[in-house]
């Protein structure tokens, strides 16, 4: 493998909406260039970045896949992401990793829900962005449509590179306008060979306009450019594409190539730009990070010449291999062999076999420099998000800012005793995956796991099977209700036995007066006169609270109010710290249902974002759900609907939304606060809670 400088790199996240044909072109990338053997398939399973068995059963991309082309001088690193929203935390890892984007668009579908959530992501990390409009040679494409629409749905210049020759079952090849001719793909090509032609004559005035409208944006780049170019001077080649690189580092122009990924047509033209057009990794600004024990930042320059500073931005777990980190070299040169220190937990990690991927396919190499992607197995101490840097010059880059899980329900062993290895699997399987998050709830008694989506947690459900041999299944979450009351009452409790001997002896009497919301349990001593030694006090206070978290209506803990203990009695041999717990509890018990409880339900916060069209259906179903619609804005060609919805009425939303919206409506949601269960729901609830009590 030849070692490749910085400047020589280039580092590209494959990024779009479901099924626009990313892995697609990743793998006809690599083999129009040279660097992989096939060309390989998704349909038949054999893609080059597809390769779990997940994937290749389902036929969609779940993990990112790496893997390079070498063209020309350079190498391009490609990193295929996930379009399916269920798996955009590993899209968000791969544009972490990367110093660019190719957004990839359906030439049908054109500007889809995933195309706006990637493009919004890669704007937030300002990166430079390339758009490539693929499978122009399906039926209904139509270049210019899908040019529009993007000119539309986000700002900045969006410039074409390429142009169709032809659409749909006519499309045989693209007009490179770097160089204003026709390239014609050679029929069957596996490689995206092409034959160099004079541009139709029934193109020529668009190529001409196009070429035009392509120089006047690069020379509107540099002041002197647009000078010389007003003044009839004609610019060079080697001008032009500076300017243009420089123009898509700042993110002041986007290009836009064309193709078709199956049929490798546009591939040596789309391997042209993203070498001569995106930048390398030293164009960039230094990177903000904090030194280990200090609280002033520093930068960290791009340089194979500064101390070493990596960051491992996915973790995947093998059979027979065990963990492997992929990581981005910011700075430093990485050596096979070389100890480093892991920043965030004080670890010296050993990069043995230090390797590179192609697809599935691990290369070891003896050197890294700073600007590329490695990968190492088997370290001790690091996860995803963690920075590598030296013992000498410490720091810690900022973390992955992934996506929150949208989605819970309940796990449970299909063979009882499988609990533990069901807790382990999981543990495991959120390292790899740092959208998916799981936790034992101890006041629902569930082990409740938390993800992306549906197909999501299907996936997750595999694993655990496939990797550690445990068999389990879903379940309905039970939902955190709580009960609480509404005016006050007094009462008292008294607890008193006697079988011979010494007997027992509680007597008390308590205040309940309703709190705010969040209020959660105050306990007063009000004892005056020694009606209750105070020894005793802490007994009554227990027992309130062990009757308060053991619910009232259905069972669910009793919140937000004051209890006062104002007067009882006590027996100087019989009373006893256990019988004034006894007795404050049936205090609690008796007072509670004269304050008027009530149950009290979580109420989340719904954002929903979906094409224009499917607006109305989308507000019935929230509607539907006891949803409160908060208000509507536009944003892009999407609208976004905010709510706020029951939690309980949101179990299984995520497919009820992608079927009112043919997979093209996204949600999100989170905690807003509790507000009181309806009459007509409450009863379902405590019905509920019988049942189950019914059973255990």
């Amino acid at each position: 493998m030849k070692k490749y400088e910085s400047k020589d790199i280039r580092n590209v996240a494959v990024v779009g909406h479901a099924s626009c044909g990313k892995t697609t072109l990743t793998g006809a990338l690599c083999f129009a260039a040279g660097s992989s053997k096939r060309l390989g398939s998704v349909a038949e399973g054999n893609s080059l970045t597809d390769y779990s068995q997940d994937e290749i059963e389902r036929k969609i991309s779940i993990n990112l896949g790496i893997a390079f082309a070498e063209w020309e001088r350079a190498k391009i690193n490609l990193v295929d992401a996930p379009g399916y929203l269920d798996f955009s935390g590993d899209a968000y890892a791969a544009l972490r990793g990367t110093d660019s984007a190719l957004l990839v668009v359906h030439a049908s579908s054109g500007v889809e829900i995933g195309t706006e959530l990637m493009w919004r992501t890669a704007a937030e990390h300002k990166m430079p962005v390339a758009v490539f409009i693929n499978m122009m040679d399906k039926e209904h494409a139509d270049f210019q449509k899908v040019l529009e629409q993007l000119r539309k749905s986000f700002e900045g210049h969006f410039v074409p590179l390429t142009l169709p020759v032809g659409e749909g079952e006519h499309f045989r090849g693209v007009v490179d306008l770097t160089t204003n001719k026709a390239c014609l793909g050679v029929k069957d090509t596996l490689k995206g060979e092409y034959t160099q032609e004079d541009v139709p004559a029934d193109m020529k005035a668009e190529v001409d306009q196009a070429h035009k409208e392509f120089i006047e944006f690069v020379a509107e780049l540099d002041e002197s450019l647009m000078e010389r170019y007003f003044a009839d001077e004609k610019l060079s080649a080697e001008e032009i594409a500076a300017a243009l690189q420089r123009g898509v580092r700042n993110r002041e122009i986007f290009p836009v190539f064309c193709g078709s990924a199956a049929n490798t047509y546009g591939m040596q033209q789309l391997l042209n730009g993203l070498v001569n057009v995106l930048p390398d990794p030293t164009m960039f600004p230094p990177l903000k990070a904090n030194p280990v024990g200090k609280e002033a930042g520093v930068e960290v320059q791009r340089s194979s010449g500064g101390p070493l500073v990596a960051l491992v931005y996915k973790t995947i777990t093998e059979p027979h291999v065990g963990d492997l980190s992929f990581f981005r070299l910011f700075s430093g040169v990485l050596k096979n062999g070389d100890e480093v220190l892991n920043a965030n937990g004080g670890h010296i990690e050993r990069l043995g076999h230090l390797s590179i991927m192609q697809g599935r396919d691990r290369f070891e190499i003896e050197e890294l420099m700073a600007g590329d992607i490695g990968v190492v197995a088997k370290l001790k101490h690091t996860h995803t998000g963690n920075t590598l840097s030296t013992k000498a010059v410490p720091v810690v880059l900022p973390e992955i800012d992934f996506p929150k899980p949208v989605i819970n329900v309940a796990i449970e062993p299909k063979t009882r005793g499988d609990e533990d290895k069901i807790s382990t699997g999981l543990k495991k399987l959120q390292e790899e995956d740092q959208t998916f998050h799981s936790y034992f709830d101890g006041t629902l008694h569930q082990m409740i796991v938390w993800g992306m989506g549906e197909l999501h947690l299907e996936v997750i459900l595999h694993k655990l099977k496939r990797k550690f041999n445990v068999d389990a299944e879903y379940a309905k979450p039970r939902i955190a209700y709580k009960e609480t009351i509404r005016s006050s009452s007094e009462g008292q409790g008294k607890y008193k036995k006697q079988s011979g001997g010494r007997g027992q002896y509680g007597d008390c009497w308590i205040r309940l007066m309703p709190l705010e919301r969040g209020g959660g349990i105050e306990f007063v001593d009000k004892i005056v006169g020694g009606a209750i030694p105070g020894r005793f006090i802490p007994g009554v206070e227990k027992g309130v609270r062990e009757a308060a978290g053991k619910g009232v209506l259905a069972g669910y803990p009793v919140e937000d109010f004051r209890a006062e203990c104002f007067d009882g009695s006590y027996h100087t041999v019989d009373s006893s710290d256990v019988a004034f717990q006894v007795a404050g509890s049936m205090a609690f018990q008796k007072v509670v249902m004269q304050s008027t409880p009530i149950l009290l339900e979580p109420i989340l916060n719904v954002e929903v974002i979906v094409p224009e069209e499917y607006m109305g259906d989308v507000i019935g179903d929230l509607n539907s759900r006891r949803g409160r619609i908060q208000g509507m804005t536009t944003q892009g060609h999407f609208q976004k609907v905010t709510a706020q919805v029951p939690q309980a009425e949101l179990y299984k939303y995520s497919t009820s939304l992608r079927s009112i919206t043919q997979g093209r409506g996204v949600f999100k949601s989170d905690f807003s606060h509790y507000e009181e269960v309806p009459r007509d729901q409450v009863e379902k609830i405590i019905q509920e809670f019988k049942k189950e009590k019914e059973k255990a």
